[in-house]
């Protein structure tokens, strides 16, 4: 047997450890929850006879996805009454998000929204409490993931747990319409009781992931913790967070009317509206610290707690790694996905424009693609094990780039069924490979005293900046058509390639994951 066999042989096994199958489970959990605030609501809602408008509005529940960064020290700091010395700090979390989904779903079963008009709100409240369960179930399940095993097994933990979401996401998705629809509820036919039923199983499918967290072990980490404080200072913690999310939250949509008035003045050019859309994010952001600020200088909060829980979670990044670095480190991570993301904004309506009927497009993407984007997770989380993370991560950026092509050939051939799965294959398939090692190579990344925070700033950076150019996609596409788009989206993707080369040189590799860091100065 020879010693690339051997190699395999080893690589293979390690699917079957513990530790890899539980993120499949824990994964299927993670998954569960976006579309049952998602597609499966808003079509909930369009049967109960709900405005279009006032459905779109449901979808403002998701935003604690992208700002779970926010609340994400508190889980690092806060230790759960009980429930902390039962099963450990990263458990006890992990358990009472998951409480919190299933008590969120349940009220929402609990609502009609066909009832009476004070239904709408009940109803967003339940879905805004499981917006933010569900994401900090995600907060605990990347730190518990990145905590359970050693960077060897990093990249096929993180493909099973994409697999695991994407199965989660099936389930909700595409199940949640199924079991609806067997229950009775259908356009035209609205049935309140089918969709509470199919809530309810939605709920008890969550146990999946309860049952996963009592049969995990805690991990064992040797973080040293520099205070510990009384538990007055952590609901003074607690407050603050609180204050200071609320000071986000309205000053983002208080705003809003004027930066579309501003938009218009200025001719709701695609640049300017880009512009524009970073001076809105900005100037929440800005009111939040302001508040923040305020509250340390009333006394709300003692400095040294505020200091340990916000900032030193960003300056031990950049003490590890260095300003030049860390700067390029946060380059790779905002921009890595960007040829993926911004196609996939507009990908379904680019579908519908070439003439594809629904059915098709539904086999081709929610049934083909999802299992491509498995497979392709999968092989990513084999080859970053056997041949290191940084490698694949580079053939990953420069595949995602490459597959951009292919839409292009399917723009100007047109709806030809056999070129739409080949396109959607490969798209899904680069994208489940490149995934599993960007995972890989956030989760080798974080320190250990910071795992909660520091990954939950890198996972919301990675989609900021692509979620935000494709807000435009649209407009783009108005003005240079379906395949110069498709061009554009392999340009951007081009200079990824240099920054993964840059950073690979830079970290060192070992031949499998990041090994240390360069020193501060570096």
């Amino acid at each position: 047997m020879t010693k690339a066999d051997d190699g395999w042989r080893s690589t293979t096994r390690n699917l079957i450890d513990r530790r890899v199958i539980s993120m499949l489970f824990l994964g299927f959990s993670a998954g569960i929850p976006l579309l049952l605030i998602f597609s499966s609501l808003s079509l909930w809602l369009r049967e109960a006879g709900v405005e279009r408008n006032e459905v779109t509005f449901f979808s403002w529940a998701a935003l604690a996805y992208s700002f779970k960064f926010v609340w994400a020290p508190l889980i690092d700091k806060l230790p759960l009454p009980f429930l902390t010395q039962w099963l450990g700090r990263r458990r006890a979390w992990m358990l009472t998000a998951q409480l919190g989904i299933i008590g969120s779903v349940l009220l929402m079963s609990a609502v009609d929204p066909a009832a009476d008009p004070d239904s709408l709100v009940r109803m967003a409240v339940a879905a805004g409490m499981l917006g933010f369960s569900a994401a900090t179930q995600d907060i605990v399940i990347d730190a518990f993931r990145i905590e359970s095993a050693p960077p060897r097994l990093q990249a096929l933990m993180s493909s099973t747990y994409i697999a695991g979401y994407r199965v989660g996401m099936v389930a909700s998705g595409a199940g949640a319409l199924v079991l609806a629809a067997s229950f009775g509820s259908e356009a035209g036919s609205y049935s309140y009781a089918a969709w509470q039923s199919t809530y309810h199983i939605m709920a008890a499918v969550m146990l999946i992931g309860v049952f996963t967290t009592l049969l995990v072990r805690e991990p064992e980490t040797h973080a040293t913790r520099s205070h510990t404080y009384p538990t007055s200072e952590y609901l003074r913690l607690t407050g603050t967070f609180i204050v200071v999310a609320s000071t986000f939250v309205a000053g983002f949509f208080l705003s809003d009317n004027l930066f579309t008035q501003l938009k218009a003045i200025a001719g709701n050019a695609n640049l300017t509206n880009f512009v524009f859309e970073i001076l809105h994010l900005a100037l929440a952001i800005g009111a939040a610290v302001l508040a923040g600020w305020s509250m340390i200088q009333l006394g709300a909060i003692n400095r040294s707690t505020a200091h340990e829980t916000w900032i030193e979670p960003v300056l031990d990044f950049f003490s590890r790694y260095g300003l030049k670095t860390a700067l390029l480190i946060l380059a790779l991570i905002g921009l890595y996905r960007i040829s993926d993301i911004v196609l996939g904004v507009i990908s379904n309506v680019f579908y519908q424009d070439l003439g594809f009927t629904k059915p098709q497009i539904a086999t081709a993407v929610k049934t083909f693609g999802v299992f491509v984007s498995i497979a392709g997770g999968l092989l990513g989380g084999l080859l970053a094990s056997r041949y290191g993370v940084m490698r694949i991560l580079l053939l990953g950026a420069a595949l995602s780039s490459a597959a951009q092509l292919v839409f292009v050939a399917l723009a100007l051939a047109g709806p030809n069924l056999a070129l739409l799965y080949i396109a959607v294959g490969a798209d899904n398939l680069v994208a489940g490979l490149a995934s599993a090692a960007f995972v890989a190579f956030l989760s080798s990344l974080t320190s250990v005293s910071f795992t909660a925070v520091q990954y939950a700033i890198f996972s919301s950076l990675m989609t900021l900046l692509p979620k935000l150019l494709g807000g435009y996609s649209g407009s783009i596409v108005n003005g240079i058509g379906y395949p110069g788009f498709f061009v554009f989206t392999c340009l951007i993707g081009i200079p990824v390639i240099g920054l993964v080369w840059l950073a690979g040189r830079r970290l060192s590799i070992d031949g499998h994951a990041p090994s240390t860091p360069a020193k501060k100065g570096a």
